[in-house]
């Protein structure tokens, strides 16, 4: 995702959730539908898929992709690979082109943002291969500064944009568009010129940017990114790859994109979370924690940290959680074997404590804990809640503060 720099918005520096991973074929095939102009493709998950398939791609060079949500593919490496071929393979052979697919499909791409143990690669996309001359970046984006969509372009595509904004940030340009009137033709026009497209490309290159912005706008967009928008040796402007967030409040109105969703490549805990609606996310520590509220979440890893322990995961119960949500909580913290102690940090303003103790009462009950649990509640019903958990009778330390909680979890692990 795009982190504006130098003479950006403040604002655009915080990086969004991106609720929904789409693959690059997927996003190819939404830019493809709303006129947008992209490479010819296939997707395949095996070699005789491909061939059925295949395209007439010219005697251009064809480009053949793993498919998997994590960048770096084109340096990537494949566990028990045998040919040194990565996630990304250019050839102008067909023979070699579908040898590639062989060697990519069932095995693990490794890449600088996977774990060690890779991804598994269940297809691969074959595109034509265009002769780029230029390379260029695009982006249209929420961003709060401006109240509303703001397009960020730059020549300098095909590289880190992020660089970019920090080296050079004169050769950034953003320009707010107001939501209600859309994009004009003179800023599309605009826009292309600061990309440096000249001549009869100049207007082809205003269409494709406001095509993109249109697209922005109808699919609920939080951004649509692309890297490089490029211009070929032939004269025409192809979106090459991009990358698209969406806002998950639209997802009822937005099903056909929302049904790409995938769970293969999440943590199964994540998945489980979600199914709650729990925030979740897995990490190294022994100390699970489960919070209400993103940052009095960052706030309680931080103070684990500070007294010398490691948080085991981030878990935001949210505003309106229910008893089986907590419930469901306390499940899913407590599976992972690593867990040594339980953290259960509540600031009740719209959660109501008591909901929050009648769950993890329930969870303990029906489950069993092994583990210490420290608990601190504040808030709504915070009395009603103390006195839920005193009549349980279950083994809970409780605490009076944030900094006193995250102190007893950290002593209380296994010495």
């Amino acid at each position: 995702m795009f982190r504006a720099a130098g003479n950006l918005s403040k604002s655009m520096l915080t990086s969004q959730r991106r609720f929904l991973n789409l693959q690059e074929f997927q996003s190819k095939e939404i830019l493809e539908k709303h006129g947008c102009s992209v490479q010819k493709f296939v997707v395949a998950s095996n070699r005789k898929e491909a061939e059925d398939k295949w395209m007439s791609f010219g005697d251009h060079e064809y480009v053949v992709k793993a498919q998997i949500l994590a960048g770096g593919r084109g340096k990537g490496k494949f566990i028990n690979g045998t040919k040194g071929i990565g996630g990304v393979y250019i050839t102008k052979e067909k023979n070699a082109a579908l040898e590639a697919i062989d060697e990519m499909i069932g095995k693990r791409l490794v890449t600088k943002q996977t774990t060690e143990e890779g991804v598994r690669v269940d297809k691969v996309m074959i595109a034509e291969g265009v002769d780029i001359k230029r390379e260029t970046y695009l982006a249209v984006l929420m961003d709060r500064e401006s109240n509303g969509p703001v397009v960020v372009a730059s020549p300098d595509g095909g590289m880190d944009i992020e660089a970019v904004a920090e080296k050079t940030p004169d050769r950034i340009f953003k320009t707010p568009i107001d939501i209600q009137m859309g994009m004009t033709e003179s800023q599309a026009l605009k826009i292309a010129k600061e990309l440096q497209f000249e001549g009869k490309l100049l207007g082809a290159a205003a269409t494709e940017i406001k095509r993109l912005y249109d697209l922005f706008i109808a699919v609920d967009a939080t951004q649509v990114e692309i890297n490089p928008l490029v211009e070929t040796a032939d004269g025409r402007v192809f979106c090459v790859d991009a990358k698209m967030n969406f806002d998950d409040s639209a997802a009822y109105r937005q099903q056909d994109i929302f049904a790409y969703e995938t769970f293969e490549e999440h943590d199964p805990r994540e998945v489980d979370a979600h199914q709650f609606n729990l925030n979740y996310i897995g990490m190294d520590g022994n100390i699970a924690c489960l919070v209400n509220g993103a940052g009095l979440a960052m706030a309680t890893m931080d103070l684990i940290k500070l007294h010398g322990g490691e948080p085991a995961n981030f878990l935001d119960v949210g505003g309106a959680v229910t008893e089986d949500a907590v419930f469901n909580a306390v499940r899913i913290i407590t599976s992972d074997p690593r867990v040594k102690c339980v953290l259960i940090n509540i600031f009740g303003g719209i959660v109501n404590c008591a909901t929050i103790a009648n769950g993890v009462v329930n969870a303990v009950n029906k489950i069993g804990l092994k583990v210490p649990m420290v608990v601190r509640l504040e808030g709504t019903n915070v009395d009603a809640a103390k006195q839920i958990m005193k009549k349980s009778g279950l083994k809970i330390l409780t605490a009076n503060n944030l900094d006193e909680a995250a102190a007893k979890a950290v002593s209380s692990l296994p010495k």
